[in-house]
């Protein structure tokens, strides 16, 4: 087990019609099927290639040697576009991915067990098969991410880690030699892969909708993730066609010059294409395709050090390649996967510098020498830091259904374009090392690329980070609405049917008292319109449509009040309108009792450019400056609550200014948006 994984979203997604994997039975068939990916990926990579990168950043690609010239060389070339796109297109159904990914590989190990050429048909199943194979187990962890993000994560540094351990394998001295164990152990890997993953093929006969991200696969973001996939998976596909002398032509130079650079202009080439695909899905995937691509191209030249000067103790380099899989993927299933991500990636790159320092500037001389332990423990930090970075980025991306698409064939290309540009550095006296062993020598290279990783995917947890407080905010908030909505659809019950019935009671038999009920009447009539219009815009704009401030304020106008507001309109959100204007009835409710028969009250209304200013003065017999606090001392909290309380609620602020015999001037300020909104 993984100590310290999360088990819960670090963002809630969407409601969905689907069973949620919600218990730790329920996830085994999910987390065995994603053990069997893994071991289906150590068998695909721990096979030799014939192209000189590492199996785990393999892809089928002719370098510019002028394209295939026959139709088995094409379909070489077609096939993993094919199997790409048909993987990001089943994603609900990656348990049956993952058995034809396994069983894919067995025709290359049969041809080597039985000694036997089959039709070169039957080569072209094992490389789709590991496409396969990598695109399912991502979707596996993308569907992980609704019930458990942090054995999410875990899955998605494993099909780094794995792939790892399976060039670890590869590069054993023995391991293919003319008798050896390397065939049974791949079958024995299959078979116990296999057996592992047919419980999540019973559990998924239906499909897995999580698989396809939180939006089901129904949203044009998942067809955009298709397209961009394939096609990345293709970038390779056009280089091929390529010849030196077509480039050399091109570019207005000699094919000789050419030739010693030219493995990175394709890889500048496949560099601009592919992060243009990724730009095309969005910028999260952009940013995550870069900070996984980055990784696995700084662990390969530490890779090729340290499992050159290991190739001769099987023990200790496997063991190694296996804790390094382990240690990322607990690091990328913890809740500060991050923060270790980013640690493992800068410890990587010191342990770097100190060997480029320690060997004198010849690492290699670790390779020549075999030396274990300074080994062990490169391939155990790059190793880990790498699975770590990959699983760190994935928690984003699978809150966007991207995760298939970005961490497979859009990173993975990405990775080859990156290495073929790096190795435009790879020079000794001005000309490009051709040995497969020429990344060795810029250890720092790979140093400099892993202090890269570290800030990227820094940047990308604090984005993720910022992110989610901001859904969390908008959440807040629009249960806020919804309560205060609910609320007020209470109180206007209550209200239509108590105050409005006793108000309109009072507007009909006050002319019967006499002079004094008449005036109780027409005041009983203004209150009722007053609440009538306060009550049904509130419940109208919910508080997030704009409002023009000055047609409330003008309706206020009488003998006794003049107002004045700017020609033009003074829009704030409905909710602080409505406050604003209520507060300023209050003020005028204050003026009619308290400023003496006969006072005229004005409005003045100001617009800002960071608020409103609205001020209500009087010319009545005014108070003492201390008679609010004694108001509120005393019980009556009209100032505080009907004024104060509902500017300061808005954000704003209030001040009163009043002298005995020389009237009051009450001014309110208020900023355009509701606070902690932005």
């Amino acid at each position: 087990m993984i100590s310290g994984m999360d088990t819960a979203n670090e963002q809630p997604p969407a409601p969905a019609p689907f069973p949620r994997l919600g218990s730790a039975a329920a996830r085994l068939p999910t987390v065995l099927a994603a053990v069997a990916g893994c071991l289906f990926l150590v068998v695909a990579t721990s096979v030799r290639t014939g192209n000189n990168l590492p199996p785990f950043i393999d892809t089928p690609t002719y370098n510019g040697n002028g394209g295939p010239t026959s139709f088995a060389g094409w379909t070489y070339l077609v096939t993993p576009v094919i199997a790409t796109a048909l993987g990001l297109c089943l994603l609900r159904w990656w348990p049956y991915l993952l058995a034809a990914a396994g069983l894919m590989a067995v025709p290359g190990i049969m041809a080597d067990w039985v000694h036997t050429d089959f039709s070169w048909g039957w080569f072209l199943l094992p490389p789709a098969g590991y496409y396969l194979a990598v695109i399912a187990v991502l979707a596996c962890a993308q569907g992980l991410f609704r019930s458990a993000a942090g054995w999410g994560a875990a899955v998605a540094a494993l099909t780094m880690g794995s792939r790892l351990l399976g060039s670890a394998i590869a590069w054993s001295r023995t391991w293919e030699l003319p008798g050896s164990a390397a065939n049974a152990w791949h079958v024995a890997l299959l078979a116990l892969g296999l057996a592992a993953l047919a419980p999540a093929v019973w559990r998924f006969r239906h499909g897995d909708l999580p698989a396809m991200g939180p939006a089901g696969g129904r949203s044009g973001q998942r067809i955009r993730m298709i397209i961009a996939g394939t096609l990345a998976a293709a970038v390779p596909i056009p280089l091929t066609m390529l010849t030196t002398q077509d480039l050399a032509g091109a570019l207005g130079v000699t094919w000789f010059a050419l030739s010693r650079q030219q493995t990175a202009l394709l890889g500048t080439v496949t560099l601009v294409a592919v992060i243009l695909l990724a730009a095309l899905a969005g910028l999260w995937p952009l940013g995550a395709t870069v900070t996984a691509a980055l990784a696995q191209t700084a662990v390969v030249a530490p890779a090729l050090l340290t499992i050159t000067a290991l190739a001769a103790d099987d023990p200790a380099r496997w063991a190694a390649a296996l804790g390094a899989a382990a240690l990322g993927a607990a690091a990328a299933g913890s809740r500060r996967r991050t923060a270790l991500a980013g640690m493992l990636a800068v410890l990587a790159a010191i342990s770097l510098f100190i060997t480029y320092r320690a060997t004198t500037g010849e690492p290699a001389k670790l390779a020549d020498q075999q030396i274990v332990i300074p080994s062990v423990l490169i391939l155990v930090l790059c190793s880990a830091a790498a699975a770590a970075v990959v699983g760190a980025t994935a928690p984003a991306l699978a809150q966007r259904g991207a995760l298939p698409a970005v961490l497979g064939p859009l990173a993975g290309t990405l990775a080859v374009g990156a290495l073929q540009t790096v190795q435009g550095t790879y020079l000794a006296d001005g000309e490009p090392e051709s040995s497969i062993l020429s990344p060795i020598w810029h250890l720092t290279t790979s140093a400099e690329l892993l202090l890269a990783v570290g800030a990227a995917i820094g940047g990308l947890g604090f984005a993720q980070v910022l992110a989610t407080r901001r859904a969390e905010r908008q959440q807040v908030e629009q249960i806020r609405l919804e309560a205060a909505t609910g609320e007020r659809d209470r109180l206007a019950r209550s209200i239509h049917d108590g105050v409005l019935q006793v108000l309109a009671l009072v507007q009909r038999q006050g002319p019967e008292l006499g002079a004094e009920g008449g005036r109780l009447a027409a005041l009983a009539g203004e209150q009722e319109v007053a609440l009538r219009g306060l009550l049904v815009g509130g419940q109208s704009t919910g508080g997030r449509a704009a409002r023009d401030l000055c047609a409330p304020l003008q309706a206020l106008a009488t003998p006794a009040v003049e107002v004045a507001t700017p020609a033009q309109a003074v829009e704030l959100p409905s909710a602080i309108a409505a406050e604003v204007v209520a507060a300023v009835r209050a003020a005028l409710d204050n003026v009619r009792r308290h400023a003496g028969s006969g006072a005229k009250a004005w409005i003045l209304l100001e617009d800002e450019s960071d608020g409103v200013r609205v001020t209500v003065r009087d010319d009545g017999v005014g108070f003492p400056p201390q008679r609010p606090a004694e108001a509120a001392e005393a019980g009556r909290l009209g100032i505080a609550q009907s004024i104060r309380g509902r500017i300061a609620d808005c954000g704003g602020s209030t001040t009163i200014e009043s002298r005995p015999g020389e009237g009051t001037e009450v001014e309110f300020w208020v900023p355009r948006a509701l606070p902690g909104r932005r």
